[in-house]
């Protein structure tokens, strides 16, 4: 369900219907029309939809990573391209109106580990192992 509505009835809804549904940047965003870039990876990935129907497993490679996700690219796997590497997307019902980026982390977390030699000044007198 999205804002009261089926996933099947959001699948056979126009696109000017759907964009009403949507948050105000998301519907700002798509009333503005689709750059060419995110019109080539809305093609793949229903290029990718046919390919899944026949029984094969597509996962489809993107850079793009501000394409809001729509009803269609339900149940496709994405790889978003997060500055470093592909990270594997599958997608589902909530996150629909959403953006790929948000899915794709492009920072890792900090893990603090020991101060290294000459790290401060009291550094100098840990022992070595």
């Amino acid at each position: 369900m999205y804002r009261g509505y089926p996933l099947s009835e959001l699948a056979k809804m126009n696109m000017d219907s759907l964009i009403e549904l949507l948050p105000s940047r998301r519907r700002r965003t798509l009333k503005r029309g689709l750059p060419p870039r995110q019109k080539k990876l809305l093609m793949k990935l229903r290029a990718a939809r046919k390919q899944q129907r026949k029984g094969k497993e597509v996962v489809v490679r993107t850079h793009c990573r501000d394409m809001v996700i729509l009803p269609e690219m339900v149940d496709l796997t994405i790889a978003v391209h997060n500055g470093k590497e592909f990270s594997r997307i599958k997608i589902i019902p909530q996150m629909i109106g959403h953006v790929l980026g948000e899915f794709a982390v492009t920072n890792k977390p900090v893990k603090h580990g020991n101060p290294g030699i000459g790290a401060t000044k009291s550094s100098a007198y840990v022992p070595l192992k």
